[in-house]
């Protein structure tokens, strides 16, 4: 028989079996001496055995080795021919079994969904399947002309696939044949002007030669970069940010806490447990926590954490204020967010000062002595607890002020302030309430307990001197002591009971203290 064309084939052919009454049109894309690769619409319907005619060949019998959805592999042999062996091909059959499990094989590679390139060792393409020729839009001329890898770099170079500036091209494909002609297996990302990403990677081959391997991972690249957008921001961000694990272990730490607990990025990336962090002695503890509780805190902080969500102030060794967001994650995982509040702590205790002090001599002012107060008398009426009050008055002090100034008198009311401070225990509420008197709030104190008070605090005022002009003199103050009792509507009759001794301390000569006692019944007062 004439010898067939070469192995990569495009020639159309005719099936017919069923004695000829039956015929299938097909394409032959492969053809040795020995056998083929045949292309039709369906294989469906095609016999293990029937007859091939090709334009200009002989009629040529052909016994199916293989079959796809669209192709087959045969076998060929000239119909009622068969020429004598010589004795060295007595191996023909083996090496007909070899071709058509090479043509299988070729067939298989065809419909893989990744894309596969078979380089021999002077790189040129012995196979491009399917995939890869739809990837890069290889026109099937160009496929089957055994191209080698340059001219498949210069293919995408030429369709403008590849998403590298124009400048940097003719490198690009340098360095790619460079990595393929070392036989680097590296995977590689390739970014496609698409916006689509595919995966190659190249194996050496026991020939010399290279499987080159293009697989899609465009959305693993893109979660991949999201992921890293994401790291990125969080590493940048003024907050802390704490990324743990199921088991509490830290997954991720941006700068801020690395800075926090003195942690070196080695020291992060070897994921140290929550515990291990909050027992560093550079750490925060809970706001104003004794001694003696600093050593149990760590235990109890990592149970709060593993305990779930809350939101947990916290305070450094430096007295800044932390406020930490913990929050669970799906994942089982926590995410620990450490804000510095201590800016906006000192601002609203700036702003609670101004609210509830007087800002000439830091005492409380009214508002707040009486809302201290109103506690106080809630607590009188639940559990008949003892309140008292006193109420102060600077004597003369409008001479003070008429002889050497307001600016002097100013002075006098804040030695009257720092006596009455000096002179109350511990838990009694000082106030000013206005111009030159004063408001003593005295909890669980009896009359007789608060006259001590008030002598106290009248002899401290009385001995404390005020320098102006060169001239020292000192001032005295008149007290009204009240004690509530169960007849008062209130505060405000409790504060007027107060006030009404004083005004009794003024008329009897002023520097004394004077406690109010309610009027007799009407009566004995008759009587």
């Amino acid at each position: 028989m004439p010898r067939l064309v070469s192995e990569r084939t495009f020639l159309a052919g005719q099936i017919f079996f069923n004695f000829g009454q039956s015929t299938i049109d097909c394409v032959v894309r492969r053809m040795s001496e020995d056998g083929a690769t045949l292309e039709m619409q369906s294989s469906i319907g095609v016999p293990d055995r029937f007859q091939l005619r090709l334009a200009g060949q002989e009629i040529l019998s052909c016994h199916v080795l293989w079959r796809s959805d669209r192709q087959i592999g045969v076998a060929l042999g000239a119909e009622d021919h068969v020429e004598p062996k010589a004795v060295d091909e007595q191996e023909r059959p083996t090496d007909s079994l070899m071709r058509g499990q090479m043509l299988a094989l070729r067939a298989a590679l065809d419909f893989v969904p990744l894309g596969i390139v078979l380089l021999d060792a002077n790189l040129r393409a012995q196979l491009i399947n399917r995939a890869f020729r739809q990837m890069w839009l290889l026109p099937e001329e160009v496929a089957n002309s055994n191209p080698s890898f340059v001219t498949l770099m210069h293919h995408g170079r030429d369709t403008l696939a590849y998403e590298i500036p124009p400048a940097e091209l003719e490198a690009y494909v340098a360095e790619r044949v460079r990595q393929i002609q070392a036989g680097d297996a590296s995977p590689r990302d390739l970014r496609r002007t698409s916006g689509d990403v595919v995966r190659m990677q190249c194996t050496p081959l026991p020939n010399g030669g290279r499987m080159l391997t293009y697989t899609p991972v465009t959305d693993i690249v893109r979660y991949s970069d999201e992921l890293k957008l994401l790291r990125d921001a969080l590493e940048n961000v003024e907050d802390g940010v704490l990324l743990l694990d199921r088991d509490l272990n830290a997954s991720f730490m941006n700068r801020r806490m690395r800075r926090f607990w003195e942690v070196s990025e080695q020291e992060a990336a070897a994921r140290p447990t929550y515990a291990s962090l909050v027992s560093r002695v550079h750490r925060a503890s809970a706001p104003d926590l004794p001694a003696n509780e600093l050593v149990k805190f760590p235990v109890k902080r990592v149970a709060e954490v593993k305990a779930g969500d809350h939101v947990r102030d916290l305070q450094t060794p430096d007295a800044r204020r932390i406020r930490a967001h913990c929050t669970t994650m799906s994942n089982g995982g926590r995410m620990l967010t450490y804000v510095d509040i201590t800016d906006l702590t000192n601002k609203a205790n700036m702003l609670e000062r101004l609210a509830t002090t007087d800002p000439l001599t830091g005492l409380y002012n009214r508002r707040h002595l009486l809302s201290a107060l109103d506690a106080e008398w809630s607590r009188f009426q639940r559990y008949y607890r003892s309140v008292s009050v006193l109420m102060l008055d600077i004597d003369h002090f409008k001479s003070v002020n008429d002889r050497y100034g307001h600016a002097i008198g100013d002075e006098a009311i804040k030695a009257v302030a720092a006596a009455c401070l000096d002179g109350k225990r511990k838990s009694d509420v000082v106030g000013r309430f206005g111009g030159e008197e004063f408001a003593i709030l005295l909890p669980e104190t009896s009359l007789s307990r608060a006259r001590i008070v008030a002598e106290r605090i009248r002899k401290r005022v009385m001995s404390s001197r005020i320098v102006a002009h060169q001239v020292q003199f000192g001032v005295t103050v008149s007290i009204g002591i009240a004690e509530a009792s169960v007849s008062m509507s209130g505060i405000d009759a409790l504060m007027s009971a107060a006030d009404h001794a004083l005004y009794q301390a003024k008329a009897e000569g002023r520097n004394r203290c004077v406690a109010w006692s309610p009027p007799p019944p009407m009566n004995k007062a008759a009587e």
